[in-house]
């Protein structure tokens, strides 16, 4: 016979390797789903519209991180909309906590506009569905955080990806209730000459396999 395990011991072995690799799989997911929702001091959520995987173009990469996962002084962005003359009257006046002291405020630390301190991407959502009702980018200036970027028109969810500034829009038909949208319009911009750019339009009908291609803006536009 020759040396090493039997095929009951070979079995064994097997079964054993695969326990331990389910239960490291297990307590991965399990770490990565309390981490998901934890909340920072602002009590920001991680949530927004969901929304079909746009792809966005080759561009500056970026670091990127939630408030609460992020090692850089925390701002808190309940207050830093309230102090903010760009936001609207409508949106401050709907910025309430949804339970207890959490606000629906998502923030996003990243590099966008080649600041030497991080640039913030605020969401303000409604507690109800979660509906995007204002986004904002915030740029570190003179020691304070500015507003460089807002849209208000609802929904809309602004994020960064790969050093892009992407805003999704969701588009309804007359007759389409809040929670299904018809389709989305993703607008990718980039910051150049002190302010964003539109670069790519996107539009998507849900329901279609695939979405249009990414539409270049014309110059000037």
């Amino acid at each position: 016979m020759r040396g090493g395990l039997t095929g009951a011991g070979q079995r064994a072995a097997r079964e054993t390797s695969q326990a331990v690799i389910t239960a490291a799989v297990v307590l991965t997911a399990l770490a990565l789903f309390v981490s998901s929702c934890a909340t920072g001091g602002t009590g920001a959520r991680d949530e927004g519209p969901a929304h079909a995987d746009t792809v966005a173009p080759a561009g500056p990469s970026a670091s990127v991180a939630r408030s609460e996962a992020y090692d850089v002084d925390q701002v808190d962005a309940v207050q830093l909309l309230k102090g903010d003359p760009r936001v609207s009257a409508e949106v401050k006046r709907d910025l309430q906590p949804c339970v207890a002291d959490k606000y629906p405020v998502d923030v996003q630390y990243g590099e966008l506009t080649g600041s030497t301190a991080s640039d913030l991407v605020v969401n303000v959502l409604t507690c109800s569905d979660a509906v995007g009702v204002g986004a904002y980018v915030y740029r570190r200036h003179d020691g304070r955080y500015v507003n460089v970027f807002k849209a208000e028109e609802p929904p809309v969810y602004a994020e960064i990806e790969r050093g892009y500034l992407v805003v999704t829009k969701q588009v309804y038909d007359k007759d389409d209730p809040v929670s299904e949208p018809s389709g989305e319009n993703v607008l990718t911009y980039l910051w150049t000459d002190d302010r964003f750019t539109q670069k790519f339009s996107t539009h998507t009908e849900y329901g279609t396999i695939t979405g249009d291609e990414p539409t270049p803006v014309p110059e000037g536009g």
